[in-house]
């Protein structure tokens, strides 16, 4: 293949990643550049941005190296969230990147619920605020003493590197919690009440702006090269996947997972169980997010001594799942998903002799499986549709986990068969179509059927995992 190329970077958790997507939609070059996470303390999580234009550079240097720069038509952003970096005032970063696994910032999430009040913020915000959100995890830096002029998001200092110019877009503004949904931009009331501080201007995300000449120099670009500012990878994740009509729901599995239902509108939900976030075009994204995912997996790979979690799922898949221990999958600690809780634990019942590892991995997909269920079943009675579930992200490779999630929900499960980088991918496809040459990506997924008769059980399980939780017998 000769032909034009966009490419897509998303900053990921625990890595950058970078693909070019053709014309045809087909991806045409991957390239992936991990980068540590520094725990210092229980709950924290902080990264040295450095490493993440490290990694940029040599990701970027191998997609140069596959497909010549001269193809290259636009590049587009994709970041996790929230991230919060403190910059100074000219735009150099102050200390760490306080990562979205970071759960140090709960007592000032507490003092900014208790000034707003819960249902005030979320009917300004969309969110469920928790230490998470930039607010809180600034102002426990402040605290400290270790606090920047302006306050910024992961994706937003990835456009600054990229192109000079900081802004943020809609998506990734609603991460800061001082964000109001309904008006497009800062709530003064909010920003405020999380003791004042400078943000980012916020933009439109298809907003686009051309490579610095730094950049362009490294990986051979001739002329002006349009950066597009793109969105959070929950959102891109779920263009990338093909969610993209009322009632669609995209399941993005990575570090963590994430649950994006689509919405014709922002519609709140009374008991808060979902985020409500600005989709990079029109519409609304209903957004659950578990906590612990393909970090589950590692972490308990690693326990056990296995290569990885495709070592734990194999073992897994050998184990029927009624035979399974209980597996409470909060291992964050704490979950946001359709259970919103920052004090949830990983819990284990059921342990018997002859149980081997194979069984403890069965266990925590079922767990994950419930509550990707309880999930969506939540957007299914919110947007009024039980269509496909549409799967995709690095840690759902597993044909065990589609199964167990369309016997669960009873729904088809969609997997699209080529790429597992779909935050990357969405961030390109949205690249193409805000510079005015679009990509459609015609792959056919893999269609998983459910089966009817599991369904019941399923049903159970989520009740006997309801008791666990609940210390019900």
């Amino acid at each position: 293949m000769t032909g034009p190329v966009v490419i897509g970077v998303d900053l990921g958790t625990s890595a950058i990643k970078i693909v070019a997507v053709g014309r045809d939609g087909d991806v045409v070059a991957t390239a992936r550049c991990g980068y540590p996470t520094r725990r210092p303390e229980p709950e924290a999580a902080e990264q040295d941005t450095q490493h993440w234009w490290e990694a940029l550079g040599t990701a970027g240097d191998a997609i140069a190296g596959m497909v010549a720069p001269q193809r290259w038509r636009a590049i587009g952003l994709s970041a996790m969230l929230p991230t919060l970096v403190e910059l100074d005032a000219a735009g150099k970063a102050v200390g760490s990147a306080i990562t979205w696994e970071d759960a140090r910032a709960e007592p000032q999430a507490d003092a900014l619920r208790a000034t707003i009040g819960d249902d005030v913020l979320y009917q300004i915000t969309g969110q469920r605020v928790d230490g998470r959100y930039l607010a809180p995890m600034h102002a426990r830096l402040r605290g400290l003493g270790r606090t920047g002029a302006i306050v910024a998001g992961a994706k937003d200092v990835l456009f600054h590197q990229l192109t000079g110019h900081l802004l943020t877009d809609p998506s990734t503004a609603a991460g800061s919690a001082v964000f109001d949904l309904e008006q497009g931009c800062w709530s003064a009331e909010l920003v405020a009440a999380s003791g004042g501080f400078e943000v980012p201007e916020v933009a439109d995300a298809a907003t686009a702006l051309p490579l610095v000449s730094s950049w362009r120099q490294r990986w051979g670009v001739a002329g002006d090269l349009p950066v597009v500012l793109g969105a959070a990878d929950s959102v891109l994740g779920a263009l990338g996947v093909g969610a993209v009509a009322h009632g669609d729901v995209g399941v993005i599995a990575g570090t963590s997972a994430v649950v994006l239902g689509i919405s014709d509108r922002p519609v709140r939900d009374p008991a808060r169980r979902y985020l409500v976030t600005p989709l990079a075009g029109s519409g609304w994204g209903l957004e659950m997010d578990l906590l612990a995912m393909g970090s589950a997996f590692d972490a308990v790979a690693a326990l056990f001594g296995l290569g990885g979690p495709a070592d734990l799922l194999e073992l897994a898949g050998a184990v029927p799942v009624e035979e399974a221990p209980l597996f409470l999958p909060y291992l964050s600690p704490g979950e946001q998903g359709a259970l919103w809780d920052p004090g949830l634990t990983g819990t284990l019942q059921g342990l018997r002799l002859g149980m081997g590892v194979g069984h403890i991995g069965r266990g925590l997909l079922t767990g994950i499986v419930v509550e990707l269920r309880r999930c969506i079943d939540v957007l299914a009675m919110t947007t009024g549709r039980s269509g496909p579930v549409r799967l995709g992200g690095g840690s759902a490779v597993s044909p065990l986990m589609w199964q167990d999630i369309a016997d669960a929900t009873g729904r088809e499960v969609w997997v699209d068969p080529v790429v597992t980088d779909h935050s990357t991918v969405g961030a390109a496809l949205f690249a193409a179509a805000a510079t005015g040459d679009p990509i459609v990506r015609d792959d056919a997924p893999r269609i998983i059927e459910p089966r009817a008769e599991r369904y019941a059980w399923w049903t159970d399980c989520l009740v006997r995992h309801d008791d666990a939780r609940l210390g019900r017998r």
